[in-house]
């Protein structure tokens, strides 16, 4: 049976390719962005597969509505991707606090509380997977959480 997956970030780099992969392999994908738009060729072309929704990751009540869309087009959520997030570029000392704000918003509350709002979901199904990518680079072999070219990949099972 395929699985359905719930993907952030899904309008370019590793999100993209992810979706794509997913959607030719014959998984079913809830594919979310903030510019849908980029994702048009694959609904036209997967329009009984795909699900595309507009999400920015900082806001409460769009992940509410992805998630709640998802649902009530598949039924379930099998598998989480939290892939969304942005690195800031630059000397760690010359970032504003609001730069270091957006990126810790986006980047580790925005996934929290993506899985709060999937895991009631997997929990009632039984089963579930959430994968959450993090970029990271090392400089002079610390790390320093502004400044993240570099994934890293956590998995956990419910």
């Amino acid at each position: 049976m395929e699985k359905v997956w719930f993907i952030t970030g899904s309008s370019s780099g590793f999100g993209r390719s992810l979706t794509e992969a997913l959607l030719a392999k014959g998984d079913i994908v809830a594919a979310t962005a903030r510019n849908t738009e980029k994702l048009n060729n694959l609904a036209v072309k997967y329009t009984d597969r795909l699900l595309t929704l507009e999400l920015d990751v900082t806001s409460q009540q769009q992940i509410q509505a992805a998630i709640s869309d998802t649902i009530a087009k598949f039924g379930r959520i099998d598998v989480l991707v939290n892939n969304a997030g942005f690195g800031v570029t630059g000397a760690t000392e010359a970032f504003t606090d609001d730069q270091v704000k957006n990126q810790f918003t986006a980047n580790l509350l925005a996934p929290v509380k993506i899985c709060r709002a999937v895991l009631p979901y997997m929990r009632k199904q039984k089963a579930g997977r959430i994968f959450k990518f993090k970029l990271s680079r090392r400089i002079g072999g610390k790390h320093w959480p502004v400044h993240l070219p570099k994934r890293e990949i956590r998995t956990h099972r419910v």
